[in-house]
C-alpha cells in the first residue's frame, strides 16, 4: 500500500513536471503566477511515491481525461512507469467553491482593509487544505505524497480544472 512506501529516501520525488495544456483556456495573471509558484515550489520540495512505479527521482505528467486527472509517471529517461487515473467528480465543489474565494480574494486585496484580506485568505487556505487532503486520500492507495505536495498538486488541478 502507498502509504507504506518510504518518503524519507533521495529518490521518493518528482524532478520533471509537465502539464498538458492542449484544452486549457487563457488564464488570468494571478492564475498563471499561481501556477509557476506551484510549479516551482514542486520541484524544489517534494516526497512521492507511486506504488507501481519502481524507484525514482520521476518525471510527472497530468493531463484530463473524460473527467479524470492522469498521474502519468515516468522515469528520469522519460520511459512510462506507470499511469494513475483520479476522478475530477469529488472536487468539482472544492474546486468551484476555491475558485468563487481565490476571486473575492484577488478583489478584496485591490480595495479591502488588511485584516479583512486576511479573513478571506484563511477561508481560502482552508478549502485548499481540503481540496489538498481530499487528493492525498483519493490517491492513498497508489501515491504516498507528504502534505505539501499534496497542497501544490491540489493547485495544479485546479489549473487544469479551468476549461473553455
Amino acid at each position: 500500500m502507498a502509504d507504506e512506501l518510504d518518503l524519507d529516501g533521495e529518490d521518493a520525488r518528482i524532478v520533471h513536471i509537465a502539464l498538458d495544456e492542449r484544452n486549457v483556456i487563457r488564464r488570468s495573471p494571478e492564475v498563471e503566477q499561481e501556477r509557476a509558484i506551484a510549479v516551482y515550489d514542486l520541484l524544489e520540495d517534494n516526497r512521492f511515491r507511486p506504488s507501481n512505479a519502481g524507484f525514482g527521482p520521476y518525471h510527472l505528467h497530468l493531463r484530463v481525461e473524460e473527467s479524470r486527472l492522469i498521474f502519468d509517471v515516468r522515469g528520469t529517461d522519460n520511459d512510462p512507469r506507470c499511469a494513475i487515473p483520479m476522478s475530477l467528480s469529488p472536487f468539482r465543489g472544492i474546486v468551484k467553491d476555491y475558485f468563487q474565494i481565490c476571486e473575492s480574494y484577488y478583489n478584496a486585496i485591490k480595495t479591502l482593509s488588511p485584516s479583512q484580506i486576511e479573513t478571506i485568505d484563511m477561508a481560502r487556505r482552508g478549502l485548499h487544505n481540503e481540496g489538498s487532503n481530499e487528493l492525498q486520500d483519493r490517491l492513498a492507495a497508489k501515491i504516498a505524497m507528504d502534505f505539501v505536495t499534496a497542497r501544490r498538486l491540489f493547485t495544479l488541478l485546479c489549473i487544469l480544472h479551468i476549461r473553455g
